[in-house]
């Protein structure tokens, strides 16, 4: 079985490729890049890194030809041409990385992107399996100048705790859903195992860096500027909703999906921290 893996460089896409070549099963692997050869260092001896560009879905023809499964994030490129494309050449199951704001803050624009492509791939004719994540522990690497130059982090809603997720939870369920039964038609909500707010995250880094990491809490305006700078003014408010400005209980619910799925319980924050250290070093 040949299994397809977008964003092969990325958070998600990096950790599933070792964790299916741990498995032996590299040799069924294609990751996928828009650069083949700086993907090269980051990928498994032994899986085959295939060049494509997820916003022109006619460049993965060559990709995805023979190719049994894809693992796609959402929101990354042409989401409705990648699903056509793997739909003509044969493409049975694709596991789709969608986003749990489709769950708790249905009325914004991302929730509402990631629900069409969640409805784009049922209706396809493919099998399918929707997961869900949470807010990601590796959005803390957005602090890593301020904590390096200055170890202080500036942070609006700074004792709101969400369960962030670990990325190598969702590759893991991800993986689980590639290569075992039972998942297809399913849909799962992906957490930590408990919620941690940006002041205890903070905490958690100042431990394994050996020094103080302060929190300084922002408001919300202040916060805004940089951030429509970068991201623009419609997502710049729905993460800030998301990261406090809006919170409601299915928000802050922790789910036990990765524990049940994997056989192993969800990663908690304080680990992402210890493996990532150096980023704020």
């Amino acid at each position: 079985m040949t299994m397809v893996v977008t964003g092969a460089t990325g958070n998600i896409g990096r950790e599933l490729l070792r964790q299916l070549y741990a498995d032996g099963l590299g040799a069924g692997v294609r990751a996928l890049a828009r650069d083949a050869g700086r993907a090269g260092a980051s990928v498994p001896d032994g899986i085959e890194v295939v060049e494509g560009d997820l916003g022109r879905a006619g460049s993965l023809k060559s990709a995805l030809a023979g190719a049994r499964s894809l693992f796609l994030i959402s929101g990354v490129g042409d989401d409705a041409g990648v699903l056509d494309a793997a739909r003509d050449a044969g493409v049975e199951h694709v596991v789709l990385v969608s986003s749990i704001t489709v769950e708790t803050h249905p009325h914004l624009g991302p929730a509402q992107a990631n629900l069409a492509v969640e409805r784009r791939l049922q209706e396809s004719g493919m099998e399918w399996t929707v997961l869900r994540p949470t807010q990601f522990a590796s959005n803390t690497l957005w602090w890593a100048d301020s904590v390096r130059d200055a170890s202080v982090v500036r942070v609006p809603y700074a004792d709101i705790g969400l369960p962030a997720v670990h990325p190598a939870d969702i590759a893991s369920v991800a993986r689980a859903a590639l290569t075992g039964p039972g998942h297809r038609g399913r849909t799962y909500p992906l957490t930590g195992p408990e919620r941690i707010t940006p002041r205890q995250q903070a905490g958690e880094l100042g431990r394994v860096l050996g020094r103080e990491v302060a929190c300084v809490g922002i408001g919300r305006e202040a916060a805004y500027g940089p951030m429509a700078a970068t991201m623009g003014a419609e997502v710049a408010n729905s993460v800030l909703d998301l990261m406090g400005g809006d919170v409601n209980d299915a928000l802050l619910t922790v789910h036990d999906t990765v524990a049940r799925v994997t056989g192993a319980p969800a990663r908690p924050y304080r680990r992402w921290a210890e493996e990532n250290a150096d980023a704020f070093r």
